[in-house]
């Protein structure tokens, strides 16, 4: 991916539910002028939510999800219908595709309560539309039709006004800085590190940094010393990879302001006051608790894997305590949190707002405390005090 690309999880998701042959696979390929979903008369040919990155005028770029029918039957069927109640999670506008011939029913009445519950804006589209002589008026969606491409534009100019006005006014860290300001990223590079490219919180740093007119300096952590020494202007800020975090705050002087991607994504996010409270409870564990390690992308374990490895060995050295832990990855996030004392979630850097704030929601439902993996780590190197920046005393 390159600096110029927009990354999954800072795209629109644009999600299309109904009963199966409503027509949501025809209505998603009309939208997007693109043969995206297989069609065909026969019930439930989309097995699996189907997803497609795109540019889609006038939203711009966004992720188009075709979901299986939510009247799916059998066991199989149940499988399908949880995999599309999942991507509620992550949308941020719905779709619902009725019908129009036969009009809504309970299971549609049953997806906008969904809609309701969880604050997502919908539009309700009645397809079908050339079926119907004299299509009546409703207040609740509009009439369209897929096999004419009849009512898409206004559909897409719809969903269009239901985004919200305010995405585009979250930062990672351009906030922080002024022009001409120089800003140091520690990137340390070990096993786990990507070959042949940096992860999504550090690309965003850089492309911030450089959109505000201030000077990115990258440095691994073993020459971050020697950075600071060749530096003619002081830095105005360092952000640190987490596992960096005590060593680069012992190097850094104490007027040079600190902090980390972990950080600045949990805020980026929503989620830093949560997971900074959501930190202390690691002072409470006890002996025989379960942990929640989860991450949102997935990925080819390493030999010394920050979820697997790292987090659970800090954890029972830091606490003393014999703790379990269990671990989850991609989109399956368990929907029934009681067991665990603890979630320590990543960054979420490939899973979008929505979501994050999705999997916050069910913990504190459940009652379980949330923080993420760079704040759990900074609390037990004695480094991170709940706020932006760090505390080196």
């Amino acid at each position: 991916m390159g600096l110029n690309d927009t990354p999954l999880a800072e795209r629109v998701h644009i999600a299309f539910f109904g009963k199966r042959n409503a027509g949501k696979s025809s209505l998603v390929n009309a939208v997007t002028g693109q043969n995206l979903s297989v069609v065909s008369d026969i019930k439930g040919t989309t097995t699996d939510p189907v997803m497609k990155a795109m540019e889609l005028l006038p939203l711009g770029p966004v992720v188009i999800i075709d979901t299986p029918g939510i009247d799916d039957e059998g066991s199989l069927g149940e499988m399908r219908i949880e995999k599309a109640r999942q991507v509620l999670d992550g949308t941020d506008i719905a779709v619902l595709v009725v019908d129009g011939s036969m009009g809504k029913t309970a299971a549609d009445s049953e997806l906008i309560n969904l809609f309701e519950q969880k604050n997502i804006p919908y539009v309700v589209a009645y397809n079908k539309a050339d079926l119907l002589k004299n299509p009546p008026h409703t207040d609740d969606g509009m009439f369209v039709s897929a096999e004419q491409n009849t009512g898409v534009f206004e559909l897409k100019e719809r969903i269009a006004s239901l985004l919200k006005s305010d995405r585009e006014q979250r930062t990672l860290c351009s906030d922080l800085i002024s022009a001409g300001d120089t800003v140091v990223l520690v990137v340390p590079i070990d096993k786990a590190a990507p070959k042949g490219r940096i992860i999504l919180p550090q690309q965003m740093a850089i492309r911030e940094i450089l959109d505000s007119g201030a000077i990115a300096v990258v440095t691994r952590d073993s020459e971050f010393e020697q950075t600071l020494k060749s530096l003619a202007q002081k830095p105005s800020l360092v952000i640190t990879d987490s596992q960096a975090f005590a060593a680069i705050a012992k190097l850094t002087p104490k007027d040079i302001r600190l902090t980390s991607f972990s950080i600045l994504m949990a805020r980026y996010k929503g989620v830093l006051d949560t997971a900074a409270k959501g930190a202390k409870a690691i002072d409470l564990l006890c002996d025989g608790d379960t942990i929640l390690i989860s991450e949102g992308c997935t990925h080819h374990r390493q030999c010394d894997d920050i979820g697997t490895v790292k987090l659970p060995r800090l954890l029972r050295k830091y606490t003393g305590k014999s703790i379990k832990t269990e671990t989850s990855s991609g989109r399956d996030f368990p929907s029934d949190l009681t067991k665990y004392k603890l979630v320590i979630h990543c960054g979420g850097c490939m899973l979008n707002e929505k979501e994050v704030d999705s999997r916050r929601q069910k913990a504190e439902i459940a009652g379980v405390p949330f923080t993420n993996y760079g704040i759990a780590i900074s609390y037990m190197r004695g480094i991170f005090n709940g706020s932006l920046f760090v505390n080196r005393t």
